[in-house]
């Protein structure tokens, strides 16, 4: 399992992603879930993944090289739009599910890859897509904030309750990182470490991108002051009249 998220603000842009992969409860690796495209000054395109590793692998891999041959129309470098970036990461995806589909479903599994895609090309605003494992997608806007795959309902609530599009950067990443914070303390499936990414809008550049490891100061110090806010908060309370 894993987590990701990616939040559209009217400043920019939060990407975070956790590392840990499991196949079974004495299989656990970490593997990295995001991956950047940037050609400063032109395009920063962001790619989460979650679900089956070696498909998300498979279809990180086919963006990479198709960027790689250099053809002029079907490549991220290339790419017009947001939307024409998302439609060659579902291409992608469809094109690794006909070749492994039917040699998973014999084996009783599924191609359950998806992805959260997002950035900004030169000449249009801040984009975010989330792309399903069948290859369509849906695009955030007025009143869709972010989106999220893997283990998403713990790290839910405190997004829900703090972020707006006009949340500035730096407290959307605080919050953020709280969610993953909740997320690990009710489930072992979501580890470190955790990639971060703040983009501004209009910058065309990442600027601001970090790893949090285990043990990382800063996160330990956030998840124990949410905590203890927490119980102060809750302490504080009205009473229940019966």
């Amino acid at each position: 399992m894993t987590y990701c998220i990616g939040v559209l603000l009217d400043q920019g842009m939060i990407f975070a992603s956790d590392s840990r992969t499991n196949a079974g409860i004495d299989n656990f690796a970490k593997f990295c879930k995001m991956t950047v495209f940037e050609c400063r000054g032109d395009r920063v395109i962001v790619l989460l993944s979650s679900g089956n590793l070696a498909g998300t692998q498979a279809v990180v891999s086919v963006l990479n090289q198709r960027c790689a041959a250099g053809s002029t129309d079907n490549n991220l470098w290339s790419a017009r739009t947001m939307f024409d970036a998302a439609m060659l990461v579902a291409d992608a995806m469809r094109d690794i599910e006909r070749r492994d589909g039917a040699y998973l479903y014999e084996s009783k599994i599924s191609f359950n890859a998806s992805f959260i895609v997002g950035g900004q090309i030169r000449g249009e605003g801040l984009r975010l897509f989330r792309i399903y494992a069948e290859g369509n997608f849906i695009e955030a806007g007025v009143d869709t904030t972010y989106f999220q795959t893997g283990e998403t309902k713990y790290g839910k609530p405190i997004i829900d309750r703090v972020i707006t599009r006009a949340t500035l950067l730096a407290d959307a990443a605080k919050c953020v990182l709280v969610s993953f914070d909740s997320t690990m303390c009710s489930n072992l499936s979501v580890g470190m470490p955790i990639d971060l990414i703040s983009y501004e809008k209009d910058s065309l550049e990442v600027r601001r991108r970090r790893r949090f490891d285990e043990g990382d100061a800063y996160f330990s110090a956030l998840g124990r002051e949410w905590r203890e806010g927490s119980r102060k908060v809750f302490r504080h309370l009205p009473e229940l009249i019966w």
